[in-house]
């Protein structure tokens, strides 16, 4: 007797069949590995709060770059843990700064790798904030001078693509002019256009010792009760001369995700952060989830909701489940 109603489960018949179904799909391309360089040798670090993340001095760069690139990973983002640090970051502009060298060696190495630069000031403030301080606040204006140094400095070492996380109103603008001025044309910015002032990050501030040593970044970061204000951000990056647009966190502002995807033709990029990484890996070791289905299917969620791209530290273990 035929039943009055829909047969959806015909297309879930078998493995075969979901697959010549399936709308949405997580490639190794799409992964952006993120890179703890640090000062020193001899040094791989693992960093206690994110399983499997390390931080590695340049003299074991080149081993960890050539298994990302094994991988099929594309892309790298490089963030620097300095050894000394100043109330105005100079390691992070210094011609010779951390995040340099190992743009340098990586581009020698590995040519077709993508280098991102993270291109802020925390990681090399001794005050941990992501500009000059005045008055007890982050100064907006003359923080921007600074981060435009930093993003002409990374281009000159080889950095292929700029990402500037530090939230200061304006930054495009006077870091696309700089790179413009510097005879960077071609160097595209990944903007961290909607960064919320979130919770998710602890981990990440004990692998770059960025940790606030005073208040916190709320002046500054997007406060995570906000849905509207992501969209004027991301307008006003667009504007002022961003080719990709980051969504920081991920899992967490998937809405926000989908949001600037339909509302923007650039390329949308999902930060899936520490504190994301880090609650997975504590319930895996726990033996309380199946680990490599949970991040497959949070990875597939994330490129459904419209990110293109995904900065994820899980990308070298979803790399070797997709080579699989």
């Amino acid at each position: 007797m035929t039943k009055d109603f829909n047969r959806h489960r015909r297309l879930r018949s078998s493995a075969s069949m979901r697959a010549l179904v399936r709308e949405t799909h997580v490639r190794t391309e799409d992964f952006i590995y993120p890179l703890f360089v640090v000062e020193g040798e001899n040094i791989k670090n693992e960093v206690p709060s994110m399983p499997g993340v390390f931080q590695v001095s340049l003299d074991l760069l080149h081993d960890e770059v050539k298994e990302i690139d094994e991988l099929g990973i594309k892309a790298l983002m490089l963030f620097g843990v300095p050894m000394e640090k100043d109330e105005v970051g100079t390691g992070a502009f210094h011609d010779h700064g951390i995040v340099q060298e190992a743009t340098r060696l990586i581009k020698r190495d590995f040519l077709e790798m993508l280098v991102v630069a993270d291109t802020c000031l925390c990681e090399y403030t001794s005050h941990g904030h992501c500009g000059v301080i005045h008055n007890g606040d982050v100064d907006n204006d003359e923080s921007l001078k600074l981060l435009a140094d930093t993003a002409v400095s990374q281009a000159t070492a080889g950095a292929d693509i700029i990402a500037p996380s530090n939230m200061m109103d304006g930054f495009v603008k006077v870091i696309r002019q700089a790179l413009d001025e510097a005879g960077f044309t071609n160097i595209p910015i990944m903007s961290y256009a909607v960064k919320y002032s979130s919770a998710f990050y602890g981990p990440f501030r004990d692998a770059a010792d960025s940790t606030p040593q005073f208040g916190d970044r709320k002046t500054y970061q997007m406060d995570p009760a906000n849905r509207l204000e992501a969209l004027r951000e991301a307008q006003s990056d667009i504007e002022e001369g961003a080719d990709f647009l980051i969504v920081k966190p991920a899992l967490s502002y998937l809405d926000i995700v989908r949001d600037v995807r339909n509302n923007h033709n650039a390329p949308v990029v999902a930060y899936n952060v520490s504190g994301e990484y880090s609650m997975v890996k504590a319930a895996a070791q726990n033996g309380w989830i199946n680990e490599q289905e949970l991040v497959m299917e949070k990875l597939t969620a994330m490129k459904r909701a419209g990110a293109d791209l995904i900065i994820t530290y899980f990308a070298k273990d979803a790399a070797k489940w997709l080579n699989e």
